[in-house]
């Protein structure tokens, strides 16, 4: 009874945010209360854990998120994001026009959302693909299965952080970002010969309109830098990855303190902040007030989703259903490598379902969580690909109902058929390849 009550409280977040298209930030309410209250929780109680789920949980990583989307928010709008994708288009060479978009999609996606990089770059793909007589669809597929990968898989990305939030693994963004840095790249290899096999034989209108690529970059205006576009992203992660070393390496005391103090989250992304200043055209009320001010509005429905997300899994941990969770993942089945299954599996399917990416990144470290002390997971690194593996299904797989699908199709000219061809296919490839690579690497590594 209880483990049905579970199942009819995630049935009830989904139906309630795709069919009745209920904000992601009540339906995970709805379903925090739900399982609470069938489950006979005393009613204090209920309040009280949901209350401490979503506080716990922003006092992780609420800062982390808006310090993120605030950087993302200035690299967009100083055309640092622009800079950064020409610079990799002039190190590719336009004879490999497909994986220079991979690879932008890859750098791009970190700290900018997908649906917005894939906008910001659009005008770029298409005089690019026309300067390389490439088919755009080939172009788009090859810009947002790159924008794809590091967005469900690389901190600071609101999901990545959600996920390590709820499984306890705050402390391990450093090797979770290292983690997922790498184990991104075969998922955008594989989006990229998807791009060149699939894409390329899809014609959209668009394959015949007339662009000029050096006219399109000067369109952009004077853009910052590449060092100065790149450096408010590589400098955090550095601090966070030397933090996570000394940390790791037990150098707890003197200058040690110090690196770990500036390789907190935080600490690096607020520093990372004050370095993304540098790509400000001026100093005004505009810029530091407006262009911050955007930052912090686009981060409020992730911090609502993330901190719901907090409250369900709140609850579940704070319910007997935890305990049967536990009971049924120390089954023979799914011990050892064969647990990552168990995350990936549950993810694709609330993907599939609901269509958001970091929804069903929130919602399965949340179902998961109580599962792993039984299992005897603990310590960065295998933490660290649990998330890959909830990351790995939350891709798996993008179409009709996931907002970034309407945003490739209406910005690539492609039919939806043929998106389905192109990108919904693209996205399962990369879900399963990302969870072959997770498995693999717990095989080596734990």
């Amino acid at each position: 009874m209880l483990f049905a009550i579970l199942i009819v409280g995630v049935v009830l977040v989904v139906v309630a945010t795709a069919k009745l298209k209920l904000h992601p930030f009540l339906s995970l309410l709805l379903g925090a209360f739900f399982i609470g209250i069938a489950s006979g929780m005393p009613l204090d109680k209920v309040v009280e854990n949901v209350n401490n789920g979503f506080g716990g949980l922003m006092g992780y990583i609420g800062i982390v998120i808006v310090a993120g989307t605030i950087i993302g928010t200035i690299l967009e709008k100083s055309g640092a994001a622009l800079r950064m994708a020409e610079v990799v288009l002039r190190v590719v060479g336009p004879k490999r026009p497909q994986l220079a978009m991979s690879l932008i999609g890859y750098i791009v996606s970190i700290p900018v959302f997908c649906d917005s990089a894939f906008v910001i770059l659009s005008s770029l793909k298409k005089a690019l693909a026309k300067r390389a007589k490439v088919a755009v669809a080939s172009m788009s597929v090859a810009l947002a299965t790159g924008l794809y990968a590091t967005h469900t898989l690389v901190p600071p990305t609101p999901g990545p952080i959600a996920a390590a939030g709820n499984i306890g693994a705050s402390d391990f963004l450093g090797t979770i970002i290292l983690i997922g840095l790498f184990v991104a790249i075969p998922a955008v290899i594989v989006g990229y010969l998807w791009a060149t096999k699939v894409g390329a034989k899809i014609e959209v209108e668009e394959d015949g309109e007339e662009l000029n690529y050096d006219e399109i970059i000067k369109s952009f205006g004077e853009m910052p830098s590449a060092f100065k576009s790149f450096f408010p992203i590589v400098f955090p992660i550095v601090l966070i990855a030397v933090g996570s070393f000394v940390k790791f390496m037990g150098m707890e005391g003197g200058i040690g303190k110090i690196f770990i103090f500036l390789g907190s989250p935080v600490v690096a992304l607020i520093i990372g902040i004050f370095a993304s200043f540098a790509l400000l055209p001026k100093f005004d009320e505009e810029t530091l007030t407006g262009w911050i001010g955007k930052g912090i509005a686009d981060s409020a429905p992730i911090l609502l989703i993330t901190g719901a997300g907090g409250a369900f899994g709140g609850v579940i941990k704070n319910t007997s259903i935890a305990d049967i969770i536990q009971g049924w993942a120390t089954g023979d089945l799914f011990t050892g490598v064969m647990f990552l299954l168990v995350p990936f599996i549950i993810a694709a399917a609330l993907k599939t379902a609901q269509g958001s990416s970091t929804a069903a990144l929130v919602i399965t470290s949340s179902l998961i969580a109580p599962m792993l002390p039984a299992m005897g997971i603990e310590g960065a690194v295998p933490l660290a690909l649990v998330v890959m593996a909830v990351g790995a299904g939350a891709m798996t797989v993008s179409h009709v109902n996931d907002s970034f699908f309407w945003v490739i199709t209406e910005f690539s000219g492609m039919k939806v058929t043929d998106a389905y061809k192109a990108q919904t296919a693209a996205t399962l490839l990369q879900g399963i390849t990302t969870i072959i690579v997770t498995m693999f690497l717990w095989i080596i590594l734990v």
